[in-house]
């Protein structure tokens, strides 16, 4: 299981959906748009949840994309629990202590992943690709 904004989809996501499906089944869960405003500015998204869980979802590493439906870094807190994924993904950005806390208490095995682009393509990160 992945966790995220996506909203500028770029080719960093995809490889990141690449490495986490080579654990298992990939389910991706898209941060509703009220809970990107709070967490990340009143300029976010660019792109709403239906939209940004559709891209996701059309990348042949995934197998289905949903959308969040909890409050904070834990908006998807209702999704893992449907779910039940054995793995939470993360990048190293990503990386929260109440993700790490949330999944020591359930069991679930969290990994960290380091931002390794695909050979021959540049790094890529949403920040520095927006500006802001």
């Amino acid at each position: 299981m992945v966790t995220g904004c996506f909203d500028w989809l770029h080719s960093g996501h995809v490889r990141f959906f690449e490495d986490v499906s080579r654990l298992g089944e990939l389910h991706i869960v898209v941060g509703h748009d009220e809970n990107i405003r709070r967490l990340k500015g009143p300029r976010h998204p660019l792109f709403g949840e239906q939209e940004r869980r559709y891209m996701v979802g059309s990348v042949r590493f995934v197998r289905r994309a949903w959308i969040s439906s909890g409050h904070g870094w834990m908006d998807a807190a209702p999704e893992i629990a449907r779910i039940r994924p054995a793995i939470y993904a993360i990048n190293e950005d990503g990386d929260r202590p109440e993700k790490r806390e949330y999944c020591l208490a359930h069991g679930i095995e969290y990994r960290v992943l380091k931002r390794i682009p695909r050979e021959g393509l540049p790094p890529r990160e949403s920040s520095a690709l927006r500006g802001f």
